[in-house]
């Protein structure tokens, strides 16, 4: 190859006589890294916000029982398998419904198999939260009411209101939680797959945040006062000077017997700060004014009663629910954004995806 000067005294390029010319060579990326790329995008095509949610915390919780188990989870190579089994299953139920888009049981699970996970990962909690902790945080919470009350909210509230007519309608309260939960979630299911989606996606955000807390600060809550727990007593200084005691006559409402046999039979022990029945029923609440606002106010006093039936039921500290505000403060926004980003995300995946006419 040889250079020319030219009339513009600018070098021109030529080429020797017999020579090939000199050949740029561009990386070309392997058709095997090519194909992996494809199909590790084509798996997560049909996934949203609610999906990576669910799949994060699983592997989350996973790694942190692999890392931390030690003596307090004897069981811990299970719930490793647990996960392990869950992550798979929630994934193929994705593909499977991509797949099969018109069965309706697999729609009915793609829509909802988070909601049938939160008791079982709830459940979790309380076999998980002494990794770190031995023992409970209560007694710091029972000392920092008192020293801000002067007494203790949770309990003082109902001894001073011992009345069926009073206690009933908190208790129902109470359990109109479970029925905001699943109410709300499928009349957005009914009425709009997109607002379900949305819905679903921050109130799984809400739990999944409790839930990883639960397992770092490990707080009974006022049932503490009341419940036999296996090598675990209450310092002497935070114990009452009087035994706490329920009313007879409040024992004898409907729906406090209904939610005692719900606690004796689900309950977490070390699930009470923050409170998630306070987070998530904001959480739910949010959605009502937002899709569904022909029931809103109704909502909104049945969620009042709700905070006030937490302190006077003796289920968690005022520190508790004050602490389950905040969080729906914080994270339904944090819930909203995420949840309109990988939708953001996986529709312009899914039109890369689509073939160009010809």
């Amino acid at each position: 190859m040889a250079l020319k000067q030219t009339g513009n005294d600018r070098l021109r390029v030529t080429h020797d006589e017999g020579k090939m010319p000199p050949q740029i060579q561009i990386p070309q990326v392997s058709g095997t890294t090519s194909h992996w790329r494809r199909t590790l995008r084509s798996s997560f095509q049909h996934y949203t916000f609610v999906d990576y949610a669910t799949q994060g915390y699983l592997a989350l919780v996973g790694l942190i029982v692999l890392c931390l188990h030690d003596h307090a989870v004897p069981l811990w190579p299970l719930l490793l398998a647990a996960h392990a089994a869950g992550i798979g299953l929630v994934h193929t139920l994705i593909q499977s419904h991509a797949a099969h888009p018109n069965n309706r049981g697999l729609d009915f699970l793609r829509h909802f198999y988070p909601v049938l996970l939160y008791t079982g990962l709830y459940r979790e909690t309380g076999e998980l939260n002494h990794m770190l902790t031995a023992g409970f945080l209560d007694p710091f919470f029972i000392r920092l009411e008192t020293h801000v009350f002067g007494l203790q909210p949770s309990l003082a509230f109902m001894d001073r209101l011992p009345y069926l007519v009073v206690s009933e309608p908190l208790y129902a309260a109470y359990f109109s939680y479970y029925l905001m939960v699943a109410g709300v979630g499928l009349a957005l299911f009914y009425r709009n797959r997109e607002q379900f989606f949305h819905y679903l996606s921050v109130i799984s955000f809400l739990f999944y945040v409790c839930y990883l807390i639960y397992i770092f600060l490990p707080v009974v809550g006022p049932p503490i006062f009341f419940q036999h727990i296996t090598d675990y007593r209450l310092p002497a200084e935070v114990q009452p000077a009087v035994a706490p005691t329920f009313p007879a006559a409040i024992q004898a409402g409907l729906f406090y017997q209904i939610m005692a046999w719900i606690y004796h039979t689900f309950e977490a022990p070390g699930a009470g700060f923050p409170s998630s029945h306070i987070a998530v029923s904001i959480g739910t609440l949010y959605f009502s004014f937002r899709y569904l606002r022909s029931i809103r106010w109704l909502h909104l006093a049945a969620v009042v009663l709700l905070c006030l039936a937490t302190i006077y039921c003796r289920y968690h500290y005022v520190v508790d629910v004050l602490a389950g505000g905040a969080m729906a403060a914080v994270l339904i926004p944090i819930g909203n954004r995420l949840h309109f980003k990988f939708r953001k995300v996986a529709e312009s995946e899914c039109s890369l995806s689509q073939p160009i006419p010809s």
